[in-house]
Parts: C-alpha cells; structure tokens; sequence
C-alpha cells in the first residue's frame, strides 16, 4: 500500500538531537532579544545554548572535589578570621590599657576595626563587579593581614588602632568576596548548603573571640590575639592563588553585563574599569557612616546628645547620606555603587530590611545578654560569654540545616518567615527575664532565639544570589553585610542609650538613692554600679537594672518584629534550575509547596 513504507524510518540520531537543542535555544534567544526582556534571562538561556552544544550536567563550568572543597575552606578560614577579629580583642583590653596606659583609647580599639568594615563594604561590593574577583580578595586578605601584622607588633596605643583601622579595611571586602566566590565556584542549587556554612562559621567564630582572646592574654601576651591571623591568613592566601580558578564566563562585567537592562559593553582597560568605580559617591558614603558611628559612639557617654559635637556629626552624617542617594539616583548606572535597579528589586529591598532588623536585634542580645548575666547573675565576663552558648550553637545548626534543606526543597523563603517567628518570639521571652531565672530558663529562651537566628539569618543573601545575576552578586551580598553592620552599629549605641536613661530614672526612684547622679551611672561600669551603693539597697539596684534591661531587650523585640515586613515581602524564588526558566525564575502558584499561601 502507499502508505506503507518498505524501508523503516531512520530515528533521529544523537547528533540531531544536540543539532534541534541548539536551533532551539537560538531561537528562544532571539525572541527574548526582540522582545527586548531582561538581559539576565537572555544570559541564563545563552548558557543553556551552550551545555546544548556538549550536553552535561548542570555543574559544568563550576570547580569540583578536591579544588572545590580547598578553596571553600579557605575562604571559609578567611571569614572565620574576619569575624573572629571582631570580638578577640574584648577580653584583651585589660592588658592592652595596662601596658599602654591607655584607660582613655578602650572604645577606639572596636571602632577603629568596625568603621572602615562598614564603610567600604559597598565600595568593595563594586570592585567585585568591576576587577577580576581572585584579584580583589587576595587584595583583601593583604591588607587584613597586614592590619594585624601592625596590631601584633604595636609599639604604642596609637598604632594599635591604626592597625586595626587597616585591618578593618581589609576585612570590609572579604565577607562579599566570599560570596562572590561561592557563587562563581558552585551551581545556584547548591549553595544554599554553603551558604548554611557560611552562617555557621560566623556564629562560631563570634563565641570564640572572647573565649581565644583571654586564653592568648592569660598564657601568652596579647599581641598573639593579632599574630595568630599571620600564618593562618598566609595558608589561605596560598591555597586561594593557587587553586581558585574563576570560570572563563563568569569574568566580571562591570554593571554593564547580564545584570543590567542595557549599556556599554565590559569595560576593558584600567581606565575604563575606574572609570566605574563611583567616587564621588564613596567620598559621601565614607564621612556620612564615620559621623554616624563616631556620634553614636560618643553621644550621651563623652558628650551629651545636645553638645555642638554630637549635632555637627549627626548634620553631617544626614547630609551625607543624602548627597550619597543622590549621586546613585542622578547619575548613569555604570557610575554608581548601589544602581537604583538592584536596591528597588523587591527581594533585594526586603531582604535588605531583613538584613538591617537581624543585624539590630542581634547585636542587641549578644551585646546585653553578658551585661545581663555579669550584672544580674554577676558571673565572670569569660563565664558570661559560655552562658550565650545556648543562643549561638542553634544558628550554627539552623544556619547549616537551612541551607542543606534549601537545596533540597528549592525555596528559602519558607524559612525567613520561620526563623522570623522563632527570633521574635525568643527575644519577646529573653524580655521577661528576672532577677531569679534559673538556667533552664535563660537557656530555653535562648535556644528559640537562637533557632530563629539560624533559620532565616542567610535568607537575604540567598535571594541576593537567586534574584541578581552573577555580576551584581558581589554588590547584593555587601549590600546585605552594610545593612546588618550600620544597623548593628546603630541599635547597640541606642541600647546603650535606653539603658542609661532607664537606670537611672529607676534608681532616682529609690528613696535613699538620691544622691547618686546620673552621670555618676553612666560612668560606672556594668557590675561597679553595685558598689556605689550599700548593701541594703542592692536588691533594689538589681531590680532596677533587671527592668532596664528589660526594656532594651524589648528594643530587640520590635526590631524582630518589624522584620516581617521583610519576610512576607519576600519573593518566592527557587534556588533550582528548571526547564525552560531561567536560575532563580519566580515560581507559580503551582510551584509553591502544598499549604503555602496565596
């Protein structure tokens, strides 16, 4: 019959396979270029043109075993330096003013390592996505390394906190090169587990910071809380040089890449590469955090809030800051630091208030919590840092079990909301903490606070990396670290602020205690406020402190609670790389898991 054939039909061959894969991607391209849609999503498409070409797994391109895991713990060591810096020094101070005679400098040697930490942080963000990223971290891990090596070696109070002024800087642009290096080395789906680490790392470096800090100071000296950065930080930037290998298609590409809607090609010479550099907005954003930090800093401990100083500083800081947002709004893209288009996406913006709320209430209970057990309990400060164990170990298994989960299920925006659940009400019952809680009380309440830490604390950054194309990563992660450290900043000088103001309108109120000043409290360390007092009267003091603590620790509650926004703002994006979607596509209602809402 004609329709039958004698011969069989030949079956599509491998080769024609690949051959129709590669016409079909070709063909999605140049519909999403005519349409005129988002670059990013034409990027995603043209690499899947190019797997179609060689089919593989979804991790070509990205390093693997052994090379892998040896840079992810180096730059894993760098972070855990990084953060270890922040708080080993505390415990040190003692011995540092003893030698230096130095009673005065105490409050420089944190600000000195935290202000430049903070004010690069978005500069550093732009370099990542202007210069080559192994480039600009080593740079990085230089200059910490060097900070330290000046703090080891100091000779006077003064290159103490030079040193660490330097060492601030330098640490300022590992944190975003972390993530930077995470996102170019490991497939989306899979980084949310890294990401889990990266959390981890951070919580365990801040326990032991006091912890290793008066052990150097106790049984060696001081300075080796500054030398032990040298050879460890020389291990790093070895393995990193040598084994690092970013993919060739993932060099960076200014904001003028996958990332931006339209412009100029990469820039391609040093001068075209400064020239993106934006600074004009840098020389507005340094003074503007420098005069905020430096009046919170001082304001209502060595001059009153109403003083000339404090007002010029908070003027400046405000004009600043406004002069900052200006230049990003009014000049092109390819010449700011934050381009408008990142900062209005609207996962970016909400997990940046996300950001902004954990990195608040968090300083405020890791920094009033010891106040709360040296004072109220009157432990030690090395014993009061081993009572907020019980906080700390649940965000470094939160912060690992989310991200392992995250890669599994796709979606982190579940967890934001459940983490934020679990921190507001874990702050809301470390308010209601009293002069006589036992252990398991403190303990427990730490334990819900420290989960909810752990579960939604790598959120924003997660959606940094899903929602951004790789280029903009490095910008998004810094933008996420300069929320949580401003607003850290800021809400630890406010709890301070808050609990002077409390006290001693709390003390005043005890009838035989109206001769003491409010500037004698304010002057008076945590646990000396009970010697100024007779032994009477100092089950009252303690109930006053408790109160006043209370009310800071509600400051907390606010800040959590205020969090939400961020959390029920949050896109529903997944991590996973679907057929036909682009990394991070925003999901469907059909996408989302069964119960989730609407």
């Amino acid at each position: 019959m004609p329709f039958m054939a004698d011969k069989k039909e030949r079956l599509p061959s491998r080769s024609d396979t690949v051959e129709l894969q590669e016409q079909n991607a070709t063909d999605t391209v140049n519909v999403m270029r005519n349409t005129d849609k988002d670059e990013s999503a034409i990027d995603d498409i043209e690499q899947a043109k190019h797997h179609a070409k060689v089919p593989s797994s979804e991790d070509d391109g990205y390093a693997t075993g052994p090379r892998l895991y040896l840079v992810l713990v180096s730059v894993f060591t760098s972070m855990f330096l990084v953060t270890l810096d922040r708080l080993i020094v505390a415990t040190a101070i003692p011995q540092i003013t003893n030698e230096f005679s130095s009673a005065g400098d105490i409050g420089w040697y944190g600000t000195a390592y935290l202000l430049p930490n903070c004010a690069f942080q978005l500069l550093f963000g732009k370099l990542y996505a202007v210069f080559p990223i192994k480039t600009v971290l080593l740079v990085a891990i230089v200059i910490f390394e060097a900070g330290s090596a000046l703090c080891g070696a100091a000779p006077s109070s003064i290159a103490l906190i030079l040193g660490r002024a330097i060492a601030g800087l330098g640490a300022g642009g590992i944190a975003s090169g972390v993530i930077a290096i995470i996102a170019h080395c490991v497939p989306l789906a899979k980084r949310p587990k890294y990401q889990g680490f990266f959390g981890g790392v951070f919580a365990v470096a801040s326990v032991m910071g006091p912890l290793v800090g008066g052990a150097f100071t106790t049984n060696v000296t001081w300075r080796w809380c500054f030398y032990i950065n040298l050879p460890i930080g020389a291990v790093v930037f070895a393995t990193i040089a040598l084994y690092l290998r970013i993919p060739a298609g993932a060099s960076p590409m200014g904001l003028a890449g996958a990332g931006a809607n339209k412009g100029p090609p990469a820039p391609a010479t040093l001068v075209d590469k400064l020239s993106r550099l934006d600074f004009l907005g840098t020389l507005f954003l340094i003074p503007a955090v420098v005069c905020l930090c430096l009046a919170l800093q001082w304001g209502g401990a060595q001059y009153r809030w109403s003083s000339g100083r404090i007002v010029a500083l908070l003027v400046s800081s405000g004009v600043c800051f406004a002069a900052f947002i200006s230049a990003q709004i009014l000049r092109p893209e390819q010449q700011v630091t934050v381009p408008p288009r990142i900062l209005l996406q609207r996962s970016i913006a909400a997990g940046f208030l996300s950001a902004c709320c954990y990195g608040a209430h968090m300083t405020i209970f890791a920094y009033y919590l010891p106040v709360w057990f040296q004072a109220i309990q009157g432990v030690s400060a090395v014993t009061s840092g081993v009572r907020t164990l019980p906080m700390m170990m649940p965000i470094v298994a939160g912060s690992i079990g989310t991200g392992l989960l995250v890669s599994h299920i796709g979606y982190y925006t579940p967890f934001l909301l459940l983490g934020t659940c679990f921190a507001s009400v874990g702050s809301g019952l470390l308010a209601t903490l009293s002069v006589d809680s036992p252990a398991r009380v403190w303990a427990g309440y730490q334990l819900i606070y420290g989960f909810g830490l752990g579960f939604g604390g790598q959120a924003p950054n997660m959606a940094a990396q899903t929602v951004l194309p790789k280029p903009d990563v490095a910008l998004g992660a810094s933008l996420m670290f300069f929320g949580q450290q401003l607003a850290g900043a800021i809400f630890t000088s406010v709890g301070q602020n808050v609990l002077d103001n409390q006290l001693s309108y709390r003390v005043n109120d005890i009838p035989s205690l109206h001769n003491l000043t409010s500037q004698d409290i304010q002057t008076t360390g945590a646990t000396e406020i009970l010697k100024l007092v007779d032994a009477v009267d100092r089950g009252a003091v303690l109930v006053a402190y408790n109160a006043s603590l209370q009310v800071v620790f509600r400051v907390g509650l606010i800040l959590a609670c205020i969090s939400f926004l961020g959390a029920i703002s949050m896109e529903w994006r997944s991590v996973k790389k679907k057929p036909g979607m682009g990394l991070g596509a925003p999901v469907t209602e059909s996408d989302k898991p069964a119960g989730t809402p609407k």
